[in-house]
């Protein structure tokens, strides 16, 4: 995959973050943050032939970091659940599994009623009694 194909999936996966209730971009530290109400779900960055990305992953980070292209998050974020993905321009991206990961990310940070507009409302619990 060339440059042009990096180019290609970032605009691919960009697009796609923006799909969700109530993202939009923002660019701290010279790098692409897709935010919902202001909570950060996605970091993005390309350069010197290079694409990279992280997300929160409560639930499929186990998985995620077993991938050769992946670790966790530095400065702490990793703790946290939060996995980054580095490409380059001969390696081949999983794009659907991204897709994935991307909306596992914004249900993790986003508000309940932005997540129950993407999946309905969750089932009341029963309590115990």
């Amino acid at each position: 995959m060339a440059k042009k194909g990096l180019d290609r999936i970032e605009a691919i996966l960009r697009e796609h973050a923006l799909t969700f209730p109530e993202t939009h971009e923002d660019f701290p530290w010279g790098e692409r943050a897709l935010k919902v109400k202001g909570k950060v779900f996605v970091f993005m960055r390309s350069a010197d032939g290079t694409l990279g990305f992280s997300v929160k992953l409560p639930y499929s980070r186990d998985d995620a970091l077993a991938e050769p292209f992946a670790k966790p998050t530095g400065y702490g974020l990793g703790k946290s659940g939060w996995v980054s993905f580095s490409f380059e321009a001969a390696d081949e991206a999983p794009v659907d599994r991204i897709k994935r990961w991307i909306g596992e990310s914004y249900r993790a940070v986003a508000p309940r009623r932005l997540v129950e507009v993407l999946d309905g409302p969750r089932p009341a619990m029963r309590r115990r009694t």
